[in-house]
C-alpha cells in the first residue's frame, strides 16, 4: 500500500505525509489530538484478557500536536516539484513532454543576475531551453505561458505526492492559491 496519511499540526496546517507504520505509531503512543477523513487501513492486533481484539483505524488525516513554527514556509525547489508545478509543460511552447524531456530554465540566467529560485525558473523542453540559452526572453523573442510561483505548504504537499486522496485533496486544495491547476 503507497497510500500516504496527511499529518497536520494541532492549528490544522499540513507538515508532511506519514507512512502508515508512523501513522500507527502515533496513534498508539496517543499523540493523535484529532482526525479527519476516511479510514484508509484498520490494522489488527492481539487479544486482551476480555477475548476483544484490538483494532487501530488510520485516518487519512491526522493532527499531532508540536511546535507550531513561525515565519515563512520555504519548500526545497527541486525538478520534480517544478515538473508537477507547471504540470509537466513547456512553459515556452506549451507542449507536455516526459520528465526525461524536460529541464530546468531560469527566465532570468543566473550568469545576468538571476536566482535559482521557485519565482525565477520554469519548466522547459529541452528544444526551448536551449533556444534560449542565456538571454532574457525579451533577446530571445519569448515569452512565458504562466507564472513562476512559489508553493505555499498546501500546494507542495500535493506536489509532493502523486497518490493523495479525494478527502486529503478536498482539505488541501481549500487553500491552493490561484496559480495551481490540479491535473
Amino acid at each position: 500500500m503507497k497510500t500516504k496519511i496527511l499529518r497536520l499540526n494541532k492549528a490544522g496546517i499540513p507538515v508532511s505525509w506519514l507512512t502508515r507504520e508512523e501513522t500507527a505509531t502515533l496513534i498508539a503512543k496517543d499523540l493523535v489530538i484529532w482526525s479527519l477523513g476516511d479510514t484508509i487501513l484498520e490494522i489488527r492486533g492481539g487479544y486482551n484478557n476480555q477475548g476483544v481484539r484490538s483494532v487501530l483505524r488510520l485516518p487519512s488525516i491526522v493532527a499531532c500536536d508540536g511546535k507550531l513554527h513561525k515565519g515563512n514556509f520555504d519548500p526545497p525547489l527541486e525538478n520534480r516539484f517544478l515538473f508537477r508545478r507547471d504540470q509537466n509543460l513547456c512553459l515556452y511552447c506549451g507542449h507536455e513532454y516526459g520528465v526525461a524531456d524536460l529541464s530546468r530554465d531560469h527566465v532570468t540566467p543566473i550568469s545576468r543576475g538571476g536566482k535559482d529560485s521557485w519565482t525565477n525558473v520554469v519548466t522547459a523542453c529541452r528544444r526551448c531551453n536551449n533556444r534560449k540559452a542565456d538571454r532574457l526572453l525579451e533577446e530571445a523573442n519569448m515569452e512565458l505561458l504562466a507564472i513562476p510561483f512559489v508553493p505555499n505548504q498546501y500546494e507542495f504537499l500535493y506536489l509532493s505526492n502523486h497518490a493523495v486522496l479525494a478527502d486529503q485533496m478536498e482539505f488541501l486544495s481549500a487553500r491552493f492559491s490561484q496559480y495551481i491547476k490540479l491535473s
